[in-house]
């Protein structure tokens, strides 16, 4: 029935798109977009939005979104916006993100050989003997999440393998240990100078011509980084208050008492080798980490060319798309070597790893790629030169507040398109054109922005690391998404508080602890009033 269901509102909205299209193609104009740098530009996205909300099924609302911005951008003609998917949103998506694909793939080819080791399997028994409660457990989740910073996608990758085994035995729900994935992958990622994020944002900065360094711009963005630091305490807060509200509360009820943590029903415990032991985990995360740090520097110049002995620019010029797969495939030919020395498996079960790298991550680069693509739609119909005048006229009568007009923005342009780079990539320029170079408030407003895409990102049914977290917990993505969404607009509300008030007050210290006492006492007066409910 319900399969049923969906399809038949796909097809509504397929007729729907066609009949609009049919109908407007009619008075159609030759030239530029009709649509072109108005609202008309977010509704691709808000479409893909809606149907992945209603179907609880993103690649066709991905689709279905790219089609309707291609029909946009041609002014419905049909030849023109099957041009528009092939030539100009779809193969430059897959190109230019080649860089990453590779990556990915080279990532779930190690957390495969990871697997097959026995290496997690050995983790999760001494983590059983170590923790023993689920208060630990969760703050253990936690703390293995803002260690592993080098990059979003491994982050909930390697979370979600390692402490899967663990958080099952103390029935703790999917749809938590998904949060938990979720909330400390692209956050922690956001607040870390070594990261694939900061060179990204760093470049974008960087390439804007102002003479302020991008990589010095991104930390000094840190400690304004108000939902990435306040998404930690949050975390924090409600595993040591015991405390969770919304649908979460459901999931976890029902994990407690019957045991029945929200997996998916297809979900298998991967068979390891009996021989493996903790440091067959510990070594291979250690090792791609340090040989993706050493990419980043390998690639950013800094043994050789301008950058040479310069750390901090070194990780300024640095390419991810060319860093990460660099230092990833020196430390997958280490790790199959080593795991070959330790003989928890032979070379043709190595091999066989191969393809269900490939295959586990095909996911991840349909998302990455449909998500692309329709930010190139709604890039080619204007969406930024529309943000644009929203903050110019919000600019003049509402200078100080305009940091927190910032993070609300990023947030709709992030949740609209599931991508926080894409989000950062449009309103960055934009941020440096609204302050003086030599101001504080510029400092603030790019952390507004940072911080909006990410938690924007971060409630986005559509967005690749969402995508990334529920695959890591085997949980149903709607799920995930239904789950963590009310503490991620919790987060957000917060925040966006935060940042009027550091538009006045101006200094991080003051602004973090008022943020931390703003979450932690909302989580008490929810807590209280969700106790009178019950009773």
């Amino acid at each position: 029935m319900k399969r049923t269901t969906i399809k038949k509102l796909l097809i509504v909205a397929l007729c729907f798109s066609l009949v609009f299209a049919m109908s407007v193609a009619v008075f159609a104009e030759d030239g530029g977009s009709r649509f072109e740098n108005s609202f008309w530009a977010l509704i691709p996205p808000i479409l893909a939005i809606v149907l992945a909300l209603i179907t609880k099924e993103a690649y066709s609302s991905l689709f279905i979104g790219v089609v309707v911005g291609a029909l946009m951008v041609s002014n419905f003609k049909p030849v023109g916006a099957l041009d528009f998917v092939v030539n100009d949103s779809m193969i430059p998506a897959i190109a230019d993100n080649a860089g990453i694909f590779l990556f990915l793939v080279l990532l779930g080819i190690i957390v495969n050989l990871v697997n097959l080791s026995g290496g997690s399997s050995a983790f999760g028994r001494w983590a059983q003997k170590a923790i023993k409660t689920r208060v630990g457990t969760q703050l253990a989740t936690f703390c293995l999440g803002i260690l592993i910073f080098i990059d979003d996608y491994f982050n909930c990758l390697t979370v979600g393998s390692v402490m899967m085994p663990i958080t099952d035995s103390h029935k703790i729900s999917r749809a938590k240990l998904s949060y938990l994935i979720d909330a400390t992958a692209a956050p922690v990622c956001m607040i870390a100078p070594v990261s694939s994020w900061a060179a990204a944002v760093s470049g974008v900065a960087e390439d804007l011509g102002t003479g302020i360094s991008g990589i010095q711009l991104f930390i000094k963005a840190i400690p304004y980084n108000f939902y990435s630091l306040l998404t930690f305490v949050f975390i924090i807060g409600i595993v040591l208050l015991n405390f969770d509200y919304g649908p979460m509360k459901k999931h976890e009820a029902i994990a407690k008492e019957s045991g029945e943590l929200g997996g998916l029903e297809t979900s298998e415990p991967v068979k390891g080798s009996t021989k493996g032991k903790v440091i067959d985990l510990i070594l291979p995360v250690v090792v791609l980490i340090i040989l993706c740090v050493i990419g980043m520097l390998y690639v950013g110049g800094y043994w050789g060319g301008d950058n040479a002995g310069n750390f901090i620019n070194a990780f300024g010029d640095t390419d991810a798309f060319v860093a990460l797969p660099w230092g990833s495939i020196i430390a997958l030919i280490l790790i199959v070597i080593y795991y070959l020395c330790r003989r928890v498996m032979s070379f043709k079960e190595a091999m066989e790893c191969v393809p269900k790298g490939f295959i586990s991550m095909v996911p991840a680069m349909t998302i990455l790629t449909l998500a692309v693509s329709l930010k190139a739609a709604t890039g080619a119909l204007g969406a930024a030169n529309f943000i644009h005048d929203l903050m110019e006229n919000a600019s003049g009568s509402l200078f100080k507040l305009l940091p927190a007009v910032i993070f609300a923005v990023a947030v709709v342009l992030a949740f609209a398109t599931g991508t926080s780079w894409g989000t950062f990539g449009i309103l960055i320029p934009i941020v440096m054109a609204a302050f003086p170079a030599d101001s504080k408030l510029l400092i603030i407003g790019i952390s507004a922005c940072l911080a909006g895409a990410v938690c924007g990102d971060h409630c986005s049914p559509i967005s690749d690391t969402t995508i990334m977290a529920s695959a890591g917990a085997q949980i149903q993505h709607i799920n995930h998404v239904s789950t963590q969404l009310p503490y991620a607009l919790t987060v957000a509300g917060v925040s966006f508080v935060n940042y009027i008030i550091a538009g006045f007050i101006q200094n991080a210290a003051i602004c973090l602890i008022i943020g931390a006492a703003l979450i932690i006492g909302t989580l008490f007066v929810l807590k209280t009033i969700f106790a009178k409910k019950v009773a």
